[in-house]
């Protein structure tokens, strides 16, 4: 679509069409297995009396987050010989992800830990596998004029997907045995694979033609773009951007518990305070975007989403509640929401930034590459979490984090100054074409 075109179009127009609901079906298959690993996981160890340094140093099996670029350039350079390049291994990983999710509650934390450490490391390259296509898919869906509003629509989804493992899951975890739980959780995984049954193969760049342009020409294309300097300003604000964030809710849902609330109470008023403020400050950054910019939003955005720290140090010094009151669940739900609130209109803009950042012609390779260096925090940082917890405390832990937002903050006045003008603005998506 012609970008002028589209900027006539009204709010309602840019919103509600079949890109944006693919965008939907993208986030909600890509937030479940990484959720499931945030926070069911980590709930059903601590149920299970695992001792938190254990529940910390479990972060370190989302490695493959961490290193998905390595193996993106085999899902730009080979095709499955079903549903063609993107689908196909779009299919192949969901299936994976539902088969692997349905396995892991049939073991027990107290006699099987290394075998459930094994299984959460097999859903966790399969989620990277995953992650690694959608981005890849959903970049060559979008025109560049609709990148703000599509990852918007993404990210939003991708917490909705947080619903599932982080409220649904623990709910029925009070009434249900945990294989019965995980085999539940597994199976809103069909909605992800309805849609790629569904959707057409994008046809927008020609895939590379051998293995070595694959793996080469992705992260030459960028260095020889950007040149050295900037390139390497940005893939350092791509690793500190959301470190503070990452770190703060690594631990979320133990913390919640070790504040006396029950897994119910954290399902049904945590999880939801949560998610709401993110989809509505998401969807609402997303068509702000539209209009500030990219590089605007992620200074608003982002001084939101370091000071909703703070909240949780508020909360960690009132102390274990013995016994929970009204009052008791509406700090935790205020708390929760203005930091959702934050995270949801900073990832928001910082994915639509990332997309910005790719060239069309590699996008599963230098898609990867950027989120991994965003994911390198949730997993080496969030690992010793539960160490620094112990040690400092959780206030202390929480005011850590605040601080380490800030480096990320700072970058923005290099990789994306406030005052960029429209022309360079428009000259940054054509380069990425």
């Amino acid at each position: 679509m012609d970008p002028k075109a589209h900027n006539q179009l009204s709010v309602w127009q840019q919103l509600f069409t079949r890109r944006m609901g693919i965008c939907v079906f993208t986030g909600f298959s890509s937030g479940l297995p990484l959720y499931l690993l945030f926070n069911l996981l980590p709930a059903w160890l601590r149920s299970e009396h695992v001792d938190l340094k254990t529940i910390g140093l479990f972060a370190l099996i989302q490695f493959p987050y961490t290193w998905k670029f390595l193996w993106s350039p085999l899902l730009d350079r080979y095709v499955l010989p079903l549903l063609g390049r993107r689908r196909g291994w779009m299919l192949l990983t969901q299936i994976g992800l539902l088969l692997v999710i349905a396995t892991m509650g049939a073991f027990s934390p107290q006699s099987d830990l290394r075998t459930i450490a094994g299984i959460a490391t097999l859903l966790a390259f399969l989620g990277a596998t995953q992650d690694i296509v959608l981005d890849a898919y959903r970049r060559e869906l979008l025109a560049d004029s609709e990148l703000g509003l599509g990852n918007a629509v993404h990210v939003n989804a991708y917490r909705i997907a947080g619903l599932v493992p982080g409220s649904l899951s623990l709910i029925l975890a009070d009434f249900l045995p945990w294989s019965l739980v995980f085999i539940i959780t597994a199976l809103f995984m069909l909605p992800g694979v309805a849609m790629t049954l569904v959707v057409q193969e994008p046809q927008r760049a020609a895939p590379p033609k051998t293995l070595r342009e694959a793996v080469v020409e992705p992260f030459h294309e960028f260095i020889t773009r950007r040149g050295w300097n900037s390139a390497l300003l940005i893939l350092a604000f791509l690793f500190l951007y959301k470190l503070g964030d990452s770190m703060c809710t690594a631990l979320a849902t133990p913390f919640y518990m070790d504040m006396g609330f029950s897994k119910t109470q954290i399902g049904l008023i945590a999880k939801n305070a949560g998610l709401w403020p993110a989809v509505i400050g998401g969807l609402l950054g997303g068509l702000w975007m539209v209009k500030i910019g990219i590089n605007r939003a992620l200074w608003l955005f982002g001084v939101v989403q370091v000071v909703s720290i703070f909240g949780f140090a508020w909360l960690a010094s009132m102390g274990h509640h013995a016994e929970i009151t009204s009052v008791e669940l509406a700090q935790l739900a205020v708390v929760i929401g203005l930091e959702a609130l934050g995270v949801g209109l900073g990832t928001a803009a910082f994915v639509a930034f990332i997309a910005r950042t790719t060239h069309p012609a590699y996008t599963a390779t230098q898609f990867a590459l950027f989120t991994s260096l965003a994911a390198m925090p949730r997993t080496f940082a969030n690992a010793a979490t539960g160490w620094l917890v112990e040690m400092m405390g959780w206030r202390g832990f929480f005011l850590l984090c605040a601080l380490l937002a800030v480096p990320g903050m700072l970058l923005l006045l290099k990789v994306a100054p406030w005052r960029e003008t429209p022309d360079r603005k428009r000259s940054r998506c054509l380069g990425a074409m």
